[in-house]
Order: C-alpha cells, then structure tokens, then sequence
C-alpha cells in the first residue's frame, strides 16, 4: 500500500491509550482514517479521520463501517468474559466486507496453554483471524511498561506471586511506532508475527527499585486474599493473578529485536520511560 494513498485504513481502540497514539500519528503522516468507536463523542478529532460507530459485538454495523476498507487494525475487546465473542463476530464481519489485512494487538507468547488466562483469549482470536482466511500481522505485546507504576498500592508495595521471574516490558509509544511501521506497508508483513518487547527483562523487585518501591513475593493464596477486597469476579481475579504466574513461569522473559526492526530505533527502557 502507498501510504500516501487516498485509502482509509480503519483503526479500533481509538478512544484507548494505544489505538489513540497510533492515530494520532497516522493521522499526522496524512493517512485517512475509519475510527470504529463506541461513542462517536469519545472519538478523537483528527485531520481526515472519520468517525463510525460499530461495537465488536454488532456484526451488521462492523460490516458496514468496512465497507471498502482494505486494511484493520484491531485493539482487543476491554476484558469481559464474552470478549473471544465479540473478537469472532468483529473478525466475521471483517471478512465479510473483503477487508484484505488485518493488524491485530495480541499478547506476548500467546498460546491455548499459556499461563496468563486473557494470553489465552488472544490465541483463540488470532486462530479465529487464521480461520476466517484474512491476510493478518499479529503484534504480540509484553506487559505495557507504562503500567507498572500502577502496580503499586497505595502503600508503595507491589505484590504478587512472579517470584524471581523476568518481564521485558514494552512502552506504548514503541508498539505505536511499530503497529504504524506494519500499516503503512501491510503486505510486507502478511503472516508475520512479531514479539514486541521492552530492551531488558526485569524482575518485579528490580522494577520496584526503579520506582522507588518494594516488592511482596506472594503466594498463589495471599495474591487471592489481597485482591479479593475489590469484588471481582472469579475469572477477572485469575486474570490479575495469572498474569504474576506468567512472569514467574518466565512466559514473558523473552527479549526480541522486533521493536527495533519494525521502526528502527531501539525500544524504550523502563527507567528512561519514567524520565520522560
């Protein structure tokens, strides 16, 4: 694709973090854009950029709003337990309306056994995108590194079962940077999967230190009793969880070129991103 052209390319997930930075900078770079969006007033205004609304879970209004998109980023569902659901009705549309790319925001290693229950949810809609026979890049992001102050309670204590296990955090600005690098150019990077990833992996008490915190190794039970003062449900519980298993297990220890490669510029480190 030119990406100068004069062809939309519809972005999910502005009004979020991610989807909004990589918005912003297409819409910088002149690429007219087909913002799908829950609330039309939520949505950023940009220079040629339109906004649409058309929920995951509305097949009818997805397939409308795509009409004569070639190219789809796709931000996964806020975390709900319908959210493989609506990733399958949003990706059956898309094929419908001969969308002929689709980018997709997973996560890191992502598998049907992973450790991290929501990695799992991300399998299942990258096997779904693979059924539904669309040309895709899936863009598998380690935790976001801009997050892990928020780790942190009000205590300054961050607490959970990773044990000494390493996470090579990734800076939201630098999977913007790549997921634009692969939009401008998607059929360089058709059936490609990408491991974006931070410079360095880290344990949770190294990080801690950069902040300015300490970390709690918890047990498996202590991380249960901790968060079950906040109410949630079961699953959204083992999620929370989950993810601590997943660094201890070492499922996102691995450290990859990826960033680098897609924009040509070193990923961001932690400390540098708080410096910022």
């Amino acid at each position: 694709m030119d990406p100068m052209s004069s062809e939309p390319i519809a972005i999910t997930g502005a009004t979020g973090q991610l989807g909004g930075r990589i918005a912003h900078r297409l819409s910088a770079l002149g690429v007219p854009l087909q913002l799908l969006v829950r609330d039309a007033a939520r949505a950023p205004r940009l220079a040629g950029a339109a906004a649409v609304v058309a929920p995951y879970a509305d097949g009818p209004a997805a397939r409308k709003a795509l009409d004569g998109v070639r190219t789809v980023l796709m931000v996964s569902a806020s975390e709900t337990p319908d959210r493989v659901a609506q990733h399958h009705t949003f990706i059956d549309a898309a094929a419908d309306a001969a969308v002929e790319h689709l980018v997709y925001i997973s996560f890191a290693q992502a598998s049907p056994d992973a450790t991290f229950t929501l990695a799992r949810d991300h399998w299942a809609t990258e096997e779904h995108i693979r059924a539904r026979g669309i040309a895709a890049t899936f863009l598998r992001d380690n935790l976001y590194a801009d997050f892990l102050p928020h780790l942190a309670g009000e205590d300054g204590v961050i607490r959970g079962p990773a044990g000494d296990g390493r996470v090579a955090a990734v800076a939201q600005d630098d999977i913007a940077d790549a997921a634009v690098a692969v939009l401008r150019d998607p059929a360089a990077h058709a059936g490609r999967t990408y491991e974006l990833t931070g410079p360095e992996a880290l344990s949770l008490a190294e990080i801690a230190g950069i902040l300015g915190k300490r970390y709690h190794d918890e047990t498996v039970e202590e991380a249960y009793a901790s968060r079950a003062v906040y109410g949630a449900p079961r699953w959204q519980l083992d999620a929370w969880v989950s993810t601590y298993l997943a660094i201890a297990a070492g499922e996102l220890a691995t450290v990859t070129t990826h960033i680098a490669d897609l924009t040509g510029h070193p990923p961001i480190g932690i400390a540098q991103l708080l410096r910022k």
